[in-house]
């Protein structure tokens, strides 16, 4: 490069990957799409690399298109800080924070309740463990309250781990025990919870023993779930740190599968900076007192 990149086109660029095309990041960015393609073109230049694909609509990063977007992601972050220690003022950028569609509503209430409004702004996106994954390499959020694997390509902290238990109406019949067989179910029906991560592990666990249950409903929401187990429409297997009134959450007798819940940042956000952010304080304390008062 023979010169510095303008922010403005720093915006542009970082507008197409968030709305997905150039029409989107146009309006987005309150200019025209030819102006905003303009834009592009002469950032590509002044690159020296094509920073897109653009087949049938569909506006994709090339190689060096991805690698970029980690700087550019990295210099608009610091001209926003910059701006904000400039003018003297604590208003905190917007913190966006992917979250796990199996984490139970009561954590997310809890953080909630303990941001202020002076921390600054919150954009919660919610994806599916590789969605998330995807949403951070490409810069689409600052961070994720996913699963934890340790192998990651991304900074991580793990926060803490839990089990599965079963989840069954209060009144029935083995509410009251620690820990059930999965062969004193064979007879039950039971609720499929389509987006748990342990579903194929769950799956194996009954059929090893052979139970091969009748499903009476297949259902992407934790909520339903638990309100069609109240009903007494059936079992399921949910983490531990699902509750709800009339849901009684026994152990499953020899399924030791757990999860590891953490924090996973993506490549343009310095993670010490962003931990020690009131955003993500609200979360890690309203997650801690959540869970003890469970």
């Amino acid at each position: 490069m023979g010169s510095m990149i303008d922010r403005y086109l720093l915006r542009y660029f970082l507008s197409v990957i968030d709305q997905g095309n150039f029409s989107k990041a146009a309006a987005a960015c309150n200019v025209s799409q030819p102006t905003l393609s303009v834009g592009i073109a002469k950032l590509e230049r002044e690159m020296g690399r094509a920073l897109f694909h653009r087949t049938n609509k569909r506006v994709e990063l090339t190689e060096a298109g991805a690698r970029f977007a980690v700087h550019a992601r990295r210099i608009e972050a610091e001209f926003a800080h910059a701006e904000r220690e400039v003018r003297g003022t604590t208003v905190q950028a917007t913190v966006r924070l992917g979250l796990l569609p199996t984490l139970p509503g009561a954590w997310i209430e809890a953080f909630l309740t303990r941001l202020h409004p002076s921390d600054g702004r919150v954009e919660l996106v919610e994806g599916r463990e590789r969605e998330l994954l995807e949403r951070l390499a490409r810069g689409r959020i600052d961070v994720a309250l996913t699963l934890v694997h340790g192998d990651h390509r991304f900074a991580h902290e793990p926060l803490f781990r839990e089990g599965y238990a079963l989840a069954l109406p209060a009144g029935h019949r083995l509410a009251g025990r620690v820990a059930i067989e999965a062969e004193e179910l064979a007879g039950e029906t039971m609720i499929v919870r389509r987006q748990c991560e342990m579903l194929a592990a769950t799956s194996r666990h009954f059929t090893a023993r052979g139970v091969r249950p009748f499903f009476a409903a297949r259902t992407t929401s934790d909520e339903r779930a638990l309100a069609l187990v109240r009903a007494g429409l059936g079992v399921t297997v949910m983490p531990e740190g699902f509750h709800a009134p009339g849901v009684a959450r026994p152990k499953l007798a020899d399924f030791a599968e757990v999860r590891e819940i953490g924090l996973l940042y993506a490549a343009h956000v310095e993670p010490a900076r962003l931990r020690d952010g009131a955003v993500l304080r609200a979360l890690t304390g309203g997650l801690e007192a959540a869970r003890a008062s469970a």
